[in-house]
Formats: structure tokens, sequence, C-alpha cells
């Protein structure tokens, strides 16, 4: 079993104090036992010089007799007195003994464990700073994305000791972090849109030339050629800039319901899908969660995009929702080619293929499932994908729940009307 430092530092203070109690309590009765002994030889040495009924505490009966009779009574007298004296000193000093033995023992057993109580109290107040540092290294870690928590600091007061040190470099560390993601996300937002302004220019010139009258059939065929690389860019920049905004943090939620957002993503994309000959079946149930309308939209739209272009001629793909143990689930299976469970992770990356297809007929920019993957976690979320044993993928998407009758109702038909 793994001791926390608080335990372990709480076993060395009583275990060093129970070590010094039973050395002081050895000493005290080294040194008790030899004064019990060195009274005990002097009272012997006492006695021996002046015997007489008085010094022995016994009582006597003693008649007058002849001189040698009297010698002999004396003597044997004398003899009983040290023996009784003896005796009591004995137990005198093995009743003294026990009791210094039994009462220290008992004394150091509650101090001990008072000691210990103590030691717990100033381990933990000692390890309160400690705490602090684990518990933000904590949520940060804990974040769902990377970049995000990185706002949060110590910020430990009190001593400059080795503690506070810690916590201070650790502030720095996570501030220089904070920077460099932050400037990251604005160098991609701000690169997407400076590039999207000559991707603009770039169309209207050849649309221009394709539909001139003395615009030749090669000309036309090339610029067809160029208005789909054109296109292609255009969804990578977007998908871009939709990657940086996914990534910053939600502030401001409003209660969403995924069957709505299902419904209105299913028509929008209907027409895709018919082209396609993918079948595209929805069933939906009140799924009620806080949350971006926008960001949750392109979540919806982004998965039944993947499942139609990604798919087999007359194949299909499944759209539901529904509320399960306080969360919010919306699943998207599809048909399709067979994915290799090894691959599955590696979807989620940006600019990640299955087939590598990255000339002008890819399907899209690669940044589908990382976009859906940022903005679930932007909400809290989980997203996890399972290849089908017939082919395609089945991709379930959770959130947290909010209840219907607690959300407002003003902010749920404004999540709507953005739609």
């Amino acid at each position: 079993m793994r001791l926390s430092l608080r335990a372990r530092l709480t076993f060395t203070y009583a275990g060093v104090f129970l070590v010094a109690g039973l050395v002081l309590l050895g000493v005290t009765y080294a040194l008790f036992n030899q004064q019990l002994s060195r009274t005990g030889t002097t009272k012997v040495l006492a006695t021996r010089l002046n015997p007489g009924p008085a010094s022995t505490g016994a009582p006597q009966n003693v008649q007058a007799a002849p001189k040698d009779a009297q010698s002999a009574a004396e003597a044997r007298l004398l003899a009983d007195s040290e023996h009784w004296m003896k005796k009591q000193r004995e137990e005198l000093h093995d009743a003294a003994v026990t009791s210094l033995v039994t009462q220290g023992s008992i004394a150091l057993l509650v101090v001990g464990g008072a000691a210990a109580g103590f030691g717990w109290l100033i381990a933990g107040r000692v390890l309160t700073p400690l705490h602090r540092v684990t518990e933000t290294a904590r949520r940060i870690a804990g974040s769902p994305a990377a970049d995000r928590g990185l706002h949060e600091r110590i910020a430990l007061r009190g001593p400059r000791d080795e503690v506070k040190e810690l916590a201070d470099t650790f502030d720095s560390m996570v501030e220089r972090l904070d920077r460099s993601f932050d400037g990251q996300r604005r160098f991609v937002a701000n690169a997407s849109h400076e590039l999207r302004t000559p991707l603009t220019l770039g169309r209207a010139l050849v649309e221009v030339a394709m539909h001139r009258e003395s615009a030749s059939p090669d000309v036309r065929q090339l610029g067809e050629t160029l208005l789909q690389i054109n296109s292609r860019h255009e969804r990578l920049i977007t998908g871009l800039l939709l990657l940086a905004r996914s990534e910053n943090e939600i502030t401001a939620r409003a209660p969403v319901d995924l069957a709505d957002v299902v419904g209105h993503v299913a028509s929008q994309t209907a027409a895709e899908a018919k082209d396609a000959g993918v079948t595209v079946r929805t069933a939906t149930a009140e799924a009620m969660t806080m949350g971006d309308a926008l960001l949750l939209e392109r979540v919806v739209q982004n998965l039944l995009e993947n499942g139609v272009r990604h798919n087999t001629e007359s194949g299909w793909v499944s759209l539901s929702c529904r509320t399960e143990d306080d969360h919010a689930v919306l699943e998207v299976a599809n048909s399709g080619p067979a994915v290799p469970p090894y691959e599955i992770p590696a979807l989620f990356e940006p600019f990640r293929r299955l087939d590598n297809d990255r000339i002008v007929t890819a399907k899209g920019a690669g940044l589908g499932l990382s976009i859906v993957q940022s903005i679930v976690r932007a909400h809290d979320g989980t997203v996890t994908a399972e290849p089908r044993k017939t082919g395609g993928l089945h991709i379930t998407v959770t959130l947290p729940a909010a209840h219907a009758g607690r959300a407002d109702t003003g902010e749920l038909s404004r999540s709507r009307a953005s739609w």
C-alpha cells in the first residue's frame, strides 16, 4: 500500500518521539533502580551497626536469661529481622519498578498518540502549499485541450522558501506555455485571414477569364480546374479558422437541443447526400446541452459530411441523439470501406486521411474530425470512434446535459434562431 507524504511524515514524527521516549524511560529506569539499590544497601549497613528492637520494626518478647542464651536469642532475632527487612525491601523495589515501567509506558503511549495527532496536523499545514500546486497542475492537465486552463496560476503567498520557489517556477512555466499557445492561435487566425483575400481575388480573375466570349474550351477546362483548387484552399482556410476558434474556451453558453441541430443539418445536407447516392436516416429525441449553437452545428455537419463523402455507392448514414445518464449523446454511423482499428487515433489529427489523398480531387481538407474533437473538448465532452465490422465508422459524441426545465426559454429561442 502506497502511503501519502503526509502519512509518512506523521509516522516519522511519531517514531522519532517513541524512540526518544523509550530511551528516556530506560535511562530513568536504570537511574531509579540504581538509587533504590544504593538506599537498600545503606539501610542494611545501618541495621547491622545498630541492632536493636526499635530498628527491626518487628514486635519483640525477650525475657531475662543467662548471658549465653541471651546472645544466641539476639543472633536469631537479628537474622530474622534482616530476612524480614530484605523481603520488605525487595517487595518495595519490585512495586516501585513495576509502577515506573507500567505507568511510564502508558504515559508514553498516550503522549505518543497525541504527538502523532499533532504531527498529522503539522504535516498537513506544511504540505498545504504543495496541495495547491498539485491541484492546479491537475486542473491544467485534466483540461480537455492541452492549451486550455493555462490561464490559471498558483500565486502562492508566504515566506520565500522551497515550496514558494517551486510554485513561482510552475507559474512562470505555465505563463510561457500560455503565451506560446495563444501566439500560435493568433498566427493561424491571422494567416488564414490574410490568405482569404488573394484566394478571393484569384477566383474572381479565373471566373472572368472563363466567361469571356473568346475563351477557348481549353481555357474553360483550365478555369474549372483552377476553381476546384481555389475552392479546396478556401475550405482549408475556413477549417483552420474554425479550428483556431474552437480551441478557445467557450465563455458564452446557451441551451441547445441536439435534436434541432440534427434535423437542421440533415435538411441542409440532403442535396449532397442525394447526389452521392447516400441515404440519410435520423432518429432524434430531446438532448439538451449547454454550449455554442454554431459550433455544435459544425460538429453535426462535419460528422454527417464525413459519413456522406467517405461512403460507398448506395450507402447510408444514420444520425441519432438522446439523453442518457445526465449526458446528451450524439451518434453518427455510416457504411463505407473498412477502417483498420489502429488508424482511428490518426483520423482525429489535422491533415490526416486514410487514403493520403492530397490532390485536387480530395473530398476534404483533413480537418473535419480534428475540428469535431476540438469543439467537443471545448464543451467539456468526449468523442470516440469505432470501426464497424461491415465497414464504415460509428462515432459517439457525449456532452454534459442541460435540463430543459431549467433552461432559459429566451436563450433557447435565440440559439435556435441563430441556425
